[in-house]
């Protein structure tokens, strides 16, 4: 069977508020499934959707941007981009919660997700991402696969969904240098 080709789409603070429900069903599923998202077991999707929706503010003044992969009329996964507000790191952002429900993974969708962000950032002159990683996870093979470097594992950085406190990855790329290869 063919795999329906997923849309990336950048939400605005509106479309996040619409989409939550949806978004929180991904959320809470990811978390179930072991992914550490800075939330522990037995976190539902009603809880999830009101997490999303507490984020719209954020959507609608800059703080946060969220880009979702939708095929079908589903949301697949997403991504989200913090950039730094500080005058001394607005080069910078923090790509956060990069998720593909079980039923869409091993399409590439993740890497998709991952490069949206980086276009983004290129084109919006930011010269650093950062993120973190639980180390030994599918997430962490990801990043390396996609270009990332390394920057440091910190021990018990944070706790996974069982609340075992666990080792983080910590990883940075230049997005602008990445586009001209």
């Amino acid at each position: 069977m063919a795999t329906p080709t997923a849309s990336v789409e950048r939400l605005s603070a509106d479309a996040l508020d619409a989409c939550a429900d949806e978004l929180g069903e991904l959320l809470a599923a990811t978390v179930a499934g072991g992914a550490s998202l800075g939330f522990l077991a037995g976190f539902g999707r009603e809880e999830a959707a009101r997490w999303w929706r507490g984020r719209a503010a954020e959507v609608a003044d800059g703080r946060l941007l969220v880009w979702v992969a939708r095929s079908g009329g589903r949301i697949d996964g997403t991504v989200g981009c913090v950039p730094v507000l500080k005058d001394n790191g607005r080069h910078r952002g923090e790509v956060v919660k990069l998720m593909v429900g079980p039923h869409a993974r091993g399409r590439g969708l993740a890497r998709r997700l991952l490069a949206t962000v980086e276009e983004y950032a290129a084109g919006a002159g930011l010269t650093l991402l950062v993120l973190d990683t639980e180390t030994g996870s599918a997430a962490e093979r990801l990043y390396r696969a996609a270009g990332w470097t390394e920057t440091g594992t910190v021990p018990d950085y944070a706790a996974d969904p069982s609340g075992k406190l666990m080792p983080s990855t910590f990883f940075h790329k230049t997005p602008s240098a990445d586009l001209s290869a």
